[in-house]
């Protein structure tokens, strides 16, 4: 699409999105993406983009604040689609059937082209449809779905356009994808317009990163402690030390200590304690490692040590808290 764009210096006829809608889907991501085409409609005062929500079935899926949306279609009534985008939400696992694999397989060998939002990109990843494809999905599904899916490139970055896949993650960074697809197919003049109608500061790319530890907390002035946070989230299977750490950021070790309780209120090396355990939380509940598996990978030495850790942090052990998903699980699908 972006090359006929720039071939013929025309904008293109009419695009046509699909958006699939899985049960527990995140609300905001969905709307993001329908509003900034929306919006690309009323700048350009002609019909640049339709859209359509879809299910399986044709019954609106529940979003996970626990709203529908209407009107929705079943997806083989939705007519032909530039785009058919998988939207995920919270327990993206449960909504991933084997007819929608199957469906998601179909429209592939049609050479249509798929995009997901927020953990949407499950889906198209479970299809076998990301590999060898950069993607992107929520940073919060990032770490498992890493070991899951070895074959797909997964980026931190807010969203990723490779060949025919557009993949992105949630909150508000559809709007982002959105507006770089609106840029390229109707010309750089229009997203200016729409950024201005939704009062944004800025268009954010495909090269800003969806997830900066301490960002949200401690503002954007703290850079060295922004870079050791960093520093400390890439480095998880290996642990940095503290003096390695304040040697690549550039500062003493005591100047880290000192940002650290300041602005966040834990030493750093609690801090990165807790984040490797976060991390082995994500693993635990969301991957089929085993435990010892989930110790390595997270950076600790021993099992025990591992759970006793896990324990101080959760308030139970990483064998309960698995248990405890599994049963839950079970329950869940027992009253559905």
């Amino acid at each position: 699409m972006q090359e006929r764009t720039r071939n013929t210096g025309q904008p293109l006829a009419t695009q046509r999105f699909v958006f699939l809608t899985l049960p527990d889907y995140t609300m905001i991501a969905l709307a993001s993406a329908v509003d900034a085409l929306r919006m690309a409609n009323r700048v350009t005062k002609r019909v640049a983009y339709e859209w359509v929500l879809a299910t399986l079935d044709g019954n609106a899926a529940v979003a996970s604040n626990g709203l529908a949306m209407a009107p929705t279609v079943a997806l083989d009534t939705a007519g032909v689609a530039d785009i058919v985008f998988v939207v995920g939400g919270i327990h993206v696992e449960r909504a991933v059937t084997s007819e929608l694999l199957a469906v998601l397989r179909r429209l592939a060998r049609k050479h249509v082209s798929l995009g997901s939002l927020c953990t949407g990109g499950y889906a198209l990843a479970k299809a076998g449809l990301l590999d060898k494809y950069k993607a992107v999905i929520h940073w919060e599904s990032m770490s498992a779905l890493r070991e899951e899916f070895p074959r797909v490139t997964f980026s931190d970055q807010l969203f990723a356009i490779d060949r025919d896949r557009y993949t992105c993650t949630g909150g508000v960074a559809p709007l982002d994808l959105m507006m770089h697809i609106i840029k390229e197919q109707q010309g750089r003049d229009i997203a200016p317009l729409i950024s201005e109608q939704f009062i944004l500061d800025r268009i954010r790319n495909d090269q800003d990163r969806q997830h900066i530890p301490l960002q949200a907390r401690v503002g954007l002035f703290h850079e060295n402690l922004i870079e050791a946070a960093a520093l400390m989230e890439a480095n998880i299977e290996e642990p940095l030390s503290l003096d390695e750490i304040a040697s690549l950021v550039g500062v003493s070790r005591r100047q880290i200590e000192r940002l650290f309780k300041r602005y966040v209120g834990q030493v750093p090396t609690r801090y990165y304690l807790d984040m490797r355990l976060r991390r082995a939380r994500e693993l635990l509940l969301q991957t089929a490692m085993s435990i010892m598996e989930i110790a390595v990978a997270c950076g600790f030495q021993s099992p025990p040590h591992f759970s006793k850790c896990y324990r101080n942090l959760f308030g139970h052990t990483p064998s309960a808290e698995r248990q405890a998903s599994r049963l839950n699980t079970l329950a869940a699908g027992a009253r559905a």
